[in-house]
């Protein structure tokens, strides 16, 4: 197994604070999800994550025009530039304060940013000029507002820009110098001004502000004005006088009112078809056509206010950002229909596990709510809401139709993931809260245990009775875990045991396991040969099952990085805080092993030698405790740090003056919890393809894996193979050679170019006289190439004739082919799922085709010139119609059908 896992994605969290920013052709979404930036792309339903990451929460982001330039800028004014189509870092920048606002120019050769009372215009940083010695430069900076600056909104041409800001003022600006004399202050409003816009031919303004009053600005005369004279020569009486001009300038011509329970919270304006959308505070938007203020449509997103709104380039999708909520949700207003509607946890992550193919992961957290992710999109598939307490534990069953959780609500469900319905519930003969979950490899028996009783329950899942509890520790059960190949069940408990169960015999296999430290976290290896512990004493511990003896022994306190608390006053090095892992997991071979805790570190070790191959950084975002390594005493006073310091009450809004938090409290709503989050992993679990590993953490769910198109890892090189002599094999129709040839370069692109190039008349031999030691790598890279590939009964071919030729051979040795193996498996499941699915939504309009081609003619009538009896003619072609319907064209259709729907029958069974 490889062990350079890289970042690649974010899942759990879909949206924090900030802006929603769409590209150009409106087909992507960008999301700040807090110290990163989420891309959504709406056309091929699939999301990533970028991999840099900010030292706090993103509060605003932009692209450029030509979306190749990203910036995003965080709470402490430190911007990232960053190359959006090579996904690479280009510079760091620190604007020293609080950035409001960020709009790039139409044009794309401007940016602005808004901080505190100023506004800043920057130069984009172009590749075309010579090389800068720094690559932003400031073109001007522009003041006048009194108060604090909201927002910023550029005209079609990048001439003007208009700043609307708390003094309850908008201020017209100029970007060239000669025009200065356009700067004008537009006031009247009583509250603050959210936003202002140019409309497409930049002769109207709007201004809206907080209490919801739209007003309408045009650039005329002066009313009651008196007229200036120009320069004339009063000697000559004779000359006419000049034309006298009246002064001109931006007043008001009309005003409107949104009247609704709840303030405005934002807005936008789309100046092509004149559409004004309003999010307000009470979870309400509003769709207006400008100038008449026509409702076009009113929605309620829930009860909290909506953070942003954005309108893509054709003025077709919305995007929505609720930070209470952390709910995404991109809403088409002309068909009343969700594009996207995603939402995060509430709570942080406390469990996760992959289904057995790992194209599906579930979380469960602390909001009793447990969500189906999708591997590859990124996208939440369902969310289950019937527990009404903290999830405990998450278990597939072995085939992966069926999910077992535990909560704290004293109950452990089962469900249906075909259906997606609850269709068991297990409680125990009296209200306990289950703290762990394990489930049988045969899918038959769910055990769970608990720290109110010392007994571990166990279930039948088909009948859903209480069989058995199993007595024996003397203290709270803390872990149970299951191998997979047999029914062996390992649980330790505070009574410092750990105890192996024979579950259908209900005896214990050898003598309890004592250790010399409190349990956090057990494992059991896949072959049920080997089990791990993490103890409180910061070491990794392995036992042999049949022996009960210890086998490897490893120390991670040193691996660990702890990590500063604001409370603290030393050095992370110094500190003894969570030296320990509090979650592990072995890799599908048993090799490998990885570890985290209530720390900012995950481990991988390998066992045979006990040594730590990698270490992972969890975060590097400083608004959680435990990030910190240095000891930074500017922020500590004498009653703490500065940082710890409640300052809402300075705040200018009273909403935001308000807090209903109870003090201490670190559930519950997140946004207005007192004390800071900590950083820590509480769940880890490794892919079942052992391509990648996934961290349930504060942050939300980080997903790890291995690129293998990037790596050169040649298998069996020779000087002789290299790719020119491999097309040249090609060339002369020696398939099976140049596939040989391909796989000894392993190579990616070229393995693709050979394997496409196979005629279909020849791959029942290739696949007859390819040798054996290339067949796990072949059946590897079918899986991994079949999820995307388009030729789906070419990869068929390949499969079927692979496993008729060598399926004793792969029999023989399933633990070599058992990662192709799920592979080849996910992609048939898949494929069924499709077909199926194509079937019953096309069945009406199968039936259409039916009756069309069978009112067809089957002859069309010859023609012969014009008759004078046209219409004895027309009956007679319309009985010849009538005589030739359905005879041959309506059957074999018909027939085709038939086929095609029990091929159905048999891939739902």
């Amino acid at each position: 197994m490889k062990s350079d896992f890289q970042f690649s994605n974010l899942l759990g969290t879909v949206y924090r604070q900030g802006n929603l920013q769409f590209t150009e052709d409106g087909t992507k979404l960008l999301s700040p999800v807090g110290n990163r930036v989420s891309v959504f792309d709406l056309i091929n339903n699939k999301s990533y994550t970028l991999n840099y990451e900010h030292r706090k929460d993103i509060v605003r982001i932009a692209l450029n025009k030509q979306g190749t330039l990203l910036l995003s800028i965080d709470e402490d004014g430190r911007a990232i530039l960053v190359n959006f189509v090579a996904r690479t870092v280009l510079h760091h920048f620190n604007f020293k304060d609080k950035v409001q606002d960020l709009k790039f120019s139409p044009c794309g050769k401007y940016f602005g940013i808004a901080c505190s009372r100023f506004i800043q215009i920057w130069k984009t940083p172009d590749f075309s000029e010579d090389r800068q010695f720094a690559p932003f430069v400031r073109h001007r900076i522009y003041s006048g507002h009194y108060a604090d600056v909201i927002s910023i909104s550029w005209s079609n041409d990048s001439r003007f820009f208009i700043s609307t800001s708390k003094d309850m003022t908008s201020k017209l600006f100029s970007i060239n110098s000669e025009e200065s004399d356009v700067a004008m202050t537009l006031s009247g409003h009583r509250d603050y001004v959210i936003n202002a816009f140019f409309n497409q031919t930049q002769e109207i303004i709007y201004t809206l502000s907080k209490d919801g009053a739209l007003f309408k600005w045009e650039y005329t005369e002066k009313p009651g004005a008196e007229s200036e004279d120009e320069e004339s020569d009063s000697e000559n009486e004779d000359e006419e006088p000049k034309q006298k001009t009246k002064p001109m300038s931006w007043r008001i011509t009309g005003k409107n009112f949104l009247y609704a329970d709840g303030k405005v919270k934002c807005s936008v304006f789309h100046p092509q078809s004149n559409l004004l959308v309003i999010g307000l505070s009470n979870g309400e938007f509003r769709i207006y056509e400008l100038p008449d203020f026509t409702l076009v449509q009113q929605l309620s997103m829930g009860q909290n206010s909506i953070n942003t709104v954005n309108i893509n380039k054709t003025g077709e999708w919305l995007s929505f950002g609720s930070s209470k909520l952390g709910q995404l949700l991109v809403y088409e207003w002309q068909s009343e229909s969700y594009i996207l509607r995603q939402q995060g946890h509430f709570d942080s992550i406390n469990h996760i596990c992959y289904s057995p193919d790992g194209s599906r992961i579930v979380t469960g957290s602390d909001d009793g709510k447990i969500k189906v992710w999708d591997n590859r999109s990124g996208f939440c598939l369902m969310t289950f809401d019937q527990h009404k307490s903290s999830i405990t534990g998450l278990q597939y069953s072995k085939r992966g139709q069926v999910l077992f959780s535990s909560s704290l609500d004293g109950t452990v469900r089962a469900f249906d993931l075909i259906r997606y319905r609850n269709f068991r519930t297990f409680t125990a003969t009296e209200r306990i809260q289950f703290n762990c979950l394990a489930v049988d490899p045969s899918g038959e028996i769910v055990c769970a245990g608990s720290q109110d009783k010392f007994d571990i329950f166990v279930w039948s899942v088909q009948t859903g009775q209480l069989l058995d509890s199993l007595a024996g520790h003397e203290g709270p059960i803390s872990c149970l875990s299951f191998g997979v190949e047999n029914s062996i069940l390992a649980s330790s408990s505070w009574d410092n045991t750990i105890r192996i169960w024979n579950i259908f015999n209900r005896t214990q296999t050898v003598e309890p396991i004592e250790v010399h430290s409190d349990v956090l976290s057990l494992s059991m290896r896949p072959d049920s040969k080997e089990l791990a512990i993490s103890t409180l004493d910061g070491h990794i511990t392995i036992f042999d099952v049949e022996k009960a003896e210890q086998i490897h022994l490893i120390d991670g306190k040193r691996d660990i990085i702890g990590g500063r608390y604001l409370q603290d006053r030393f050095e992370s090095k110094n500190s003894a805080r969570s030296k320990f892992f509090t979650t592990i997991d072995y890799s599908f071979d048993g090799n490998f092993l990885i570890a985290g805790g209530n720390n900012n570190s995950i481990c991988l070790y390998d066992i045979e030698t006990e040594v730590l191959l990698k270490k992972f950084k969890v975060s590097q975002n400083m608004k959680l405790d435990g990030t910190l390594e240095k000891l930074n005493s500017s922020q500590l006073k004498d009653g703490g740090s500065i940082e710890l310091i409640d300052r809402d009450g300075e705040n200018s809004d009273l909403e935001d003056r308000l807090d209903f938090s109870l003090p201490g409290t670190s559930k519950g709503d997140a946004s207005l919890r007192s004390v800071r989050p900590s950083v820590k992993v509480n769940s880890i679990k490794f892919n079942p393809t052992i391509s990648a590993f996934a961290a349930g953490s504060t942050e939300g769910l980080l997903v790890y894996s291995v690129d293998n198109e990037i790596l050169f890892d040649p298998f069996e090189l020779d000087i002789d193979i290299t790719p020119k002599t491999i097309i040249e094999t090609l060339e002369e129709k020696d398939y099976l050679k140049a596939l040989i040839m391909s796989f000894r370069l392993n190579e990616i692109k070229l393995i693709n170019t050979i394997y496409e190039s196979i005629p279909l008349k020849d791959i029942n031999l290739i696949c007859k006289d390819l040798p054996v030691v290339y067949l796990e790598k072949f059946l590897k890279f079918i899986g991994e190439k079949s999820i995307d590939s388009v030729h789906l009964e070419f990869n068929l071919i390949w499969i079927k004739n692979l496993l008729i030729s060598h399926g004793q051979y792969i029999m023989k040795n399933k633990h070599t082919f058992n990662h192709s193996i799920k592979l080849i498996n996910r992609f048939l499941s898949k494929l069924a799922k499709d077909i199926v699915k194509v079937s019953k939504t096309n069945d009406s309009f199968t039936d259409f085709l039916q009756v069309a081609v069978g009112n067809k003619s089957v002859e069309e009538p010859e023609f012969d010139g014009f008759h004078e009896d046209e219409d004895e003619d027309e009956d007679e072609d319309q009985d010849e119609d009538e005589e030739s319907e359905g005879e041959w064209l309506g059957p074999s259709l018909k027939t085709n059908n038939d086929n095609f729907t029990e091929s159905d029958v048999e891939m739902e069974e």
